[in-house]
């Protein structure tokens, strides 16, 4: 049996965070992926976080950090109020409630602002945590990074618009 987490937080990303960020993204890759991508595949991912993009895009977006004991553990970010550009969870606390935490306080966000659905690029191995979620494919991608090609899915998830939801509660 795993260990109880002490209560997570969650804040908004700031620029001091990027190095962790990084750590947290690589971590995840290198660790929680390796069933469904190779190792150069892997690699050519994670080579993304070295390029300055990777900075504008956490600060372009809404990006919140999942932290324990105000260390980052997860973090992710919404474009545009409804596609979800960044999505990792230290792989020490995967599986812990720490990604549910981040995607139900973007989904909460997105609808407020009246966003009509979710959609994400996902990853093989996240894919059962999309559908748990209710997103569902939409089709399959095959995605060029340097030498190498990596296998995602699109998913969407439609969600209730605000009135509804106060309707319904």
């Amino acid at each position: 049996m795993g260990q109880a987490l002490p209560k997570p937080g969650l804040r908004p990303f700031l620029p001091a965070d990027l190095p962790l960020l990084v750590d947290i993204y690589e971590e995840s890759i290198a660790e929680l992926t390796g069933e469904d991508y190779s190792e150069s595949q892997q690699e050519a991912w994670m080579a993304l976080a070295e390029d300055d993009a990777f900075a504008e895009q956490l600060n372009k977006s809404l990006t919140l950090v999942a932290t324990v004991e105000g260390s980052p553990v997860g973090f992710i970010a919404l474009k545009d109020n409804e596609l979800i550009e960044l999505f990792y969870v230290h792989p020490a606390v995967a599986g812990q409630g720490i990604g549910t935490m981040l995607y139900d306080a973007v989904e909460k966000l997105a609808g407020a602002r009246g966003a009509p659905r979710l959609v994400a690029e996902v990853s093989d191995n996240a894919l059962p945590f999309f559908q748990k979620h209710g997103f569902q494919p939409q089709r399959r991608n095959t995605v060029p990074l340097g030498d190498e090609w990596l296998g995602t899915t699109t998913m969407e998830k439609r969600l209730t618009p605000q009135e509804d939801r106060k309707l319904s509660s």
